[in-house]
């Protein structure tokens, strides 16, 4: 009679490994068809949201510049183009009218872009647009072409390796800011970026928070997690995830899944 057993026993624990197995790809399929009809935009804390051709920000009139810029950074939108560099303009689109770029003269800091110029370069339209004032903020300028220049980077190459990439982008807004300029334009102590890679076969994300200084530490040193970044702006990133797969990436601070 031991025999039997031992198949029975051997046989049940089959059965248990092929439904384990089918529920989980029902519940990736699940995830899977939601994330193709999914919104990736962050919530507004002005409900001034701006969309272009090529971002979306959502515009802080109180700090002149926007909360946050949010674009798909694709492996087709990486090209080698060479664009001239057009004249900084004010922000057509932002109705209570987005910083002039006068603000920063004098005022040593740059006109640091949030969704680069270099993530832009496979069109005219595309490349020109992110000369908006309405997409720049204030930075030092060995952070702006320091540590911030090798995140845009490596991002870059993410989306070269990755092939589609969500990346969210801003300075943490707050009252005590210094301001610089005639419309008291505010400058960041710290930034931020979030990047989402939404391609099979794994959803991850992966989430930056920068003080405003230049540093030669490995970028790994400043990963944190969604929900740290949320508790500083008040903004919600991914709230139209499945509840299950926007808990697991907003509160992960891990990044070994993450090529660096």
């Amino acid at each position: 009679m031991r025999k039997p057993k031992v198949v029975y026993t051997i046989l049940s624990l089959l059965i248990a490994i092929f439904f384990y197995w089918y529920q989980q790809q029902n519940t990736f399929e699940k995830i899977k068809v939601d994330i193709e009809g999914f919104n990736y935009l962050p919530t507004s804390t002005t409900g001034q949201i701006i969309q272009h051709n090529n971002y979306t920000l959502s515009y802080n009139e109180l700090y002149e510049q926007a909360e946050w810029v949010a674009y798909e950074l694709n492996k087709s939108h990486l090209t080698y183009d060479d664009r001239r560099r057009p004249y900084f303009i004010n922000d057509p689109k932002v109705l209570t009218g987005s910083a002039n770029y006068r603000n920063f003269k004098n005022s040593g800091y740059d006109r640091g872009h949030l969704c680069p110029a270099g993530d832009r370069r496979f069109s005219k339209e595309a490349y020109d647009e992110t000369f908006y004032t309405s997409n720049i903020t204030p930075q030092k300028n060995d952070f702006n072409a320091g540590i911030w220049n090798r995140l845009e980077m490596k991002t870059r190459y993410w989306a070269k390796k990755y092939g589609q990439l969500y990346v969210v982008t801003g300075g943490v807004l707050t009252k005590d800011l210094k301001t610089i300029g005639y419309e008291d334009v505010a400058v960041p102590k710290q930034f931020y970026k979030i990047i989402l890679d939404y391609s099979e076969p794994e959803i991850k994300a992966i989430a930056f928070l920068l003080p405003h200084q230049e540093s030669k530490r490995s970028l790994k040193n400043f990963v944190t997690s969604i929900d740290k970044i949320e508790q500083l702006t008040g903004i919600d990133f991914f709230s139209n995830l499945p509840d299950n797969l926007e808990n697991k990436l907003e509160s992960s601070k891990n990044y070994s899944n993450w090529k660096f």
